[in-house]
């Protein structure tokens, strides 16, 4: 089974973001140089919480997620897919907007599952630190319904932007559609948590 180390697909990621950044200047797409700048800062800010702030336990505590290599990886692959789907690099193929509009169900279930995870994280975080008092139970449910008001709050944010963007337009088909991957995202999150203790582990009580 070969093993890749978090940091280094993280770092595979925002090489993948970078050619997204070179594709969007070629081709003079503004909307993707700002999407792959916004992307990158994003994909380093790990890096800038980890060198200014590496033993502030309490922050940590707080913002776990941003600790976690291996669950900036998983938001790693969901951010280069998804740029990557907007913008296929060297080429000026959109498949999330244009040419396959169903690319969408990839970038929501990607974002579902690390949604979630962060979510969790966070959740379990702060029932260890005496915060909240949680058990396992409770923070699935907690956490799912914290992701359905995020997932639902999206689709409205995106419903009033397309009058702004005029080749984005999604019926409500489409937008339970992309609840529903959003929601499968977050249940095969709940499985890797829990069967794989990836990428922590749910220590609860039941």
């Amino acid at each position: 089974m070969i093993h890749i180390e978090p940091k280094t697909v993280l770092n595979i990621s925002r090489f993948i973001v970078f050619m997204g950044f070179i594709t969007a200047l070629l081709y003079q797409r503004v909307d993707h140089i700002y999407r792959t700048l916004v992307a990158l800062i994003g994909l380093y800010i790990p890096d800038v919480v980890e060198g200014c702030f590496p033993n502030n336990a309490k922050l940590r505590q707080f913002l776990a997620p941003i600790y976690n290599k291996k669950t900036m990886a998983l938001l790693g692959v969901f951010i280069a897919v998804h740029v990557s789907l907007v913008n296929v690099p060297f080429t000026t193929v959109d498949l999330f907007h244009k040419e396959w509009r169903n690319a969408d169900m990839i970038s929501h279930f990607l974002g579902g599952m690390v949604v979630w995870i962060i979510i969790a994280e966070v959740l379990l975080n702060l029932s260890d630190g005496g915060y909240l008092r949680l058990t396992r139970r409770k923070l699935t449910l907690y956490s799912f319904l914290v992701l359905f008001i995020l997932s639902f709050g999206w689709e409205v944010a995106e419903k009033l932007s397309e009058s702004e963007i005029s080749f984005i337009h999604e019926d409500a088909g489409n937008k339970l559609r992309d609840v529903v991957m959003n929601t499968f995202g977050g249940l095969s999150a709940l499985y890797l948590v829990l069967k794989g203790r990836y990428p922590f582990e749910m220590d609860l009580e039941h």
